[in-house]
């Protein structure tokens, strides 16, 4: 840790300490300070039955330290991040040492606001911009630099901005620069019976094209700009229960990211559409969200960072500027985030074999109370969802064309991708979830839920697995809730999954014991049985069949402050949240928690 580091912890902490301890003080100042700390550690373990080996380094942390003071209208705040000895299994490799990693300084008024540093921002749904933070996914895209956000009426709101994305302790090469108006026209006309909003954006990014792009001798290599334009336009309407919006996005031409590398010969635009509707009352309510994606890879520097034969800062959601969730059901349960669905916003052309531009699809959901009282309904009412999500490759002519360059030594000639895509038409299958939930309370209690799942995953297509691989899934998952006198409840799961493809049937069993406000104690197994191993199925950094994934631990909780300590094993896939998710390898170990705000 250098000198400078260690003076600024020390100095924001002396400042806390003074603060709390000066209580008189800081009312008659209007001083605030405030933080929080978090500690996500884990040691590391052997374990033969499933062949792994401990890493060099077994004990791991990732630890944030928040510190943030007010003064009316100003505020200032910074975060430490430290990763001892090294990050957690397969976070971004950027997460290295003990360092600054945020740090900005904020004025606030009713119209203005105003920040230096680092900030998050999100315009729309996010498309074409979105700088946030996730730390269990490892994810954080904040940006450097400037913004500005002015009000000048009620219903009117203008942010423009400038900045360099944040990528661990350092940021993208890359210049970002944006603005967006948001206008709600039912305030400005001073409308109650209906809510109408529109809202427009421009993100830019501004980044030399890199002199080894090109072969230097070559005669006429293709034009790359310099900077890279994305657009966004949004239309909302709602009146009593119904609502609906629609947004749709650009992206200038670029060359396209393929497998590891943007390919400078293969230059396209990229689009994105979405349209959400629905219309809710009392006990009633249906939701749809329908989305298009093509080539919409939005990157804060137009070639990703290349930590590996098959690493890229892509594969960690690093240095992404827009943000393309999956829009499927985020499910509590174990077994159906097994095979989970990750947006395809990818171009991926393979000559002899998987080609896909985009994604097509959409969600539904409906929700539906039985009232008390009623055949269905009993004497506290039933609960009934119904979710149902499909998506498809975008239905497309794929080419390859033959070019050749010329150089003053040589003439060589090389096979260029393209493809020409339909606007509304899908093809292959990816994937569909089909699922019903039902609740009840069935006495003062005892409440409970019994959720039925359907599931198609196309493995080929979504992963990009060499071989054709769909797995077909259908799962039953049943949960009580029981609560005891003085705050005391057990929470149980059961759950099967039964797969016609891959690893086969699952069986799941967990439990939880919450004694009272502050102890929790839980347990966990998952069983993976009922398949003949196939070599091509599992490679080697995958676990065998019929192993039980077992996991214990208990949590603390006092006022702000959280601990815990579990052990156990971490299946080795993809871990989601939100829509987003993060791949995670097979491990064994013991983990150790640490929250708290101040």
């Amino acid at each position: 840790m250098n000198k400078n580091l260690a003076l600024g912890i020390l100095l924001l902490t002396a400042l806390n300490v003074f603060a709390q301890q000066q209580n008189d003080t800081v009312n008659k100042t209007k001083l605030k300070i405030n933080g929080g700390f978090e500690s996500n550690a884990q040691w590391y373990l052997n374990d033969t039955e499933r062949d792994i080996k401990h890493p060099e380094d077994p004990f791991r942390s990732n630890n944030y330290l928040f510190l943030k003071a007010n003064y009316g209208k100003f505020t200032v705040g910074t975060q430490v991040e430290s990763y001892y000895k090294q990050a957690l299994l397969n976070y971004n490799p950027a997460f290295e040492g003990t360092d600054f990693s945020l740090y900005y300084a904020n004025y606030k008024s009713d119209k203005l606001d105003l920040t230096a540093g680092h900030f998050y921002e999100q315009f729309g749904s996010g498309l074409i911009l979105r700088a946030w933070e996730d730390r269990a996914l490892g994810i954080n895209t904040a940006l450097r630099g400037g913004r500005v956000n002015f009000k000048p009426f009620e219903g009117v709101s203008i942010t423009a901005l400038y900045g360099k994305q944040k990528s661990g302790f350092h940021v993208s090469e890359a210049n970002i620069f944006g603005a967006n108006t948001d206008l709600d026209l039912a305030t400005l006309f001073k409308q109650e019976n209906f809510g109408l909003t529109v809202g427009f954006s421009y993100v830019m990014r501004d980044q030399e094209v890199s002199e080894t792009a090109f072969d230097p001798d070559q005669v006429n290599p293709p034009s790359i700009s310099q900077q890279t334009g994305a657009y966004s336009g949004r239309l909302g309407f709602s009146k009593s229960g119904f609502y609906i919006s629609s947004e749709y996005s650009f992206k200038d031409k670029e060359p396209v990211l393929e497998t590891k590398a943007v390919t400078y010969n293969f230059i396209k635009p990229g689009n994105a559409l979405l349209l959400n509707f629905g219309y809710s009352e009392r006990g009633f309510g249906i939701d749809a969200t329908l989305r298009r994606l093509e080539n919409m890879v939005f990157l804060s520097d137009r070639e990703p960072v290349v930590y590996g034969p098959e690493l890229l800062s892509t594969n960690y959601n690093d240095r992404v500027l827009n943000f393309t969730p999956s829009l499927t059901k985020q499910h509590h349960s174990n077994l159906a985030n097994i095979y989970v669905y990750q947006a395809q916003n990818k171009v991926f052309i393979d000559p002899n074999g998987v080609k896909k531009a985009g994604e097509i699809g959409g969600q539904f959901d409906i929700f539906y109370n039985f009232k008390k009282g009623t055949s269905l309904g009993g004497k506290y009412g039933t609960k009934v969802a119904l979710n149902a999500s499909n998506w498809f490759n975008l239905d497309a002519e794929y080419s390859t064309r033959a070019v050749q360059i010329s150089t003053p030594n040589a003439e060589y000639t090389f096979d260029v991708n393209d493809y020409d895509a339909k606007f509304l038409a899908g093809s292959q299958k990816y994937f569909s979830d089909y699922n019903i939930e039902i609740s009840k309370k069935l006495s003062k209690d005892f409440r409970g839920s019994l959720i039925y799942v359907n599931q198609y995953y196309n493995d080929q297509y979504i992963r990009g697995v060499a071989f054709d691989n769909v797995v077909k899934t259908n799962i039953i998952f049943a949960e009580g809730i029981y609560t005891f006198s003085g705050g005391k409840a057990i929470t149980a799961g059961l759950e099967h999954m039964w797969a016609d493809n891959d690893r086969g049937n699952w069986a799941s069993l967990s439990l939880e014991y919450n004694h009272n406000m502050n102890w929790s104690v839980y347990l966990m197994d998952m069983y993976n049985y009922g398949y003949e191993e196939n070599t091509e199925l599992i490679a080697g950094d995958i676990d065998a069949f019929d192993i039980h994934f077992y996991n214990a631990g208990v949590t603390y909780r006092k006022n702000s402050s959280r601990f815990s300590v579990g052990y156990g094993r971490q299946r080795g896939g993809l871990v989601c949240a939100g829509g987003v998710c993060r791949f995670v390898p097979a491990s064994t170990g013991v983990s150790f928690t640490i929250t708290t705000s101040f």
